[in-house]
């Protein structure tokens, strides 16, 4: 497979594998009835972020500096997707002694609480994130969001980044 030379053409498949990413999502909460909480929510929000962004660098298609700030606007939105999952992915496998209780549901914590805080909460996770109720290949759903913002991530940057 010949790589393009177009970084536009790359970041539009970025753009599509991001479009990809949430399509799964999408298709777990609603077809497999899988509920996403609220650390997954957080994922999806990176994974969002992400192909705002690839989508942005697409449609603008900048040159030089401007490449260079897409490769860091791509590193900071799948470094933070990644530290969400590889958290999760954490407390997923941690002893069942040390997983931590389960806490109020997201909507409420943002009705009551203030934004910080709620994030700091979500971040912490709670017993619901512990659970694993999805593997592919005996990884669960945060494994695989991690491998793909990792690869996805990586090669965005990689992308723009690179000389024409």
């Amino acid at each position: 497979m010949q790589i393009p030379d177009s970084k536009r053409a790359l970041n539009g498949v970025g753009f599509l594998a991001c479009v990809g990413m949430m399509g799964f999502a999408l298709f777990a909460q609603h077809v497999l009835k899988l509920e996403p909480c609220p650390m997954c929510i957080l994922q999806r929000g990176a994974v969002i972020a992400l192909g705002i962004i690839f989508l942005a660098a697409v449609l603008h298609d900048p040159k030089q500096w401007g490449s260079r700030v897409y490769a860091f606007l791509v590193a900071a939105a799948a470094a933070g997707g990644m530290s969400v999952s590889g958290r999760h992915y954490w407390i997923q496998n941690l002893p069942e002694d040390k997983v931590p209780a389960c806490g109020a549901g997201l909507d409420y914590m943002l009705e009551t609480l203030p934004l910080t805080e709620v994030l700091a909460k979500v971040f912490m996770g709670d017993g619901d994130c512990a659970k694993v109720v999805w593997s592919f290949l005996g990884l669960s759903m945060p494994a695989w969001v991690f491998i793909c913002l990792v690869v996805v991530g990586g090669a965005g940057i990689w992308n723009n980044l690179r000389r024409s």
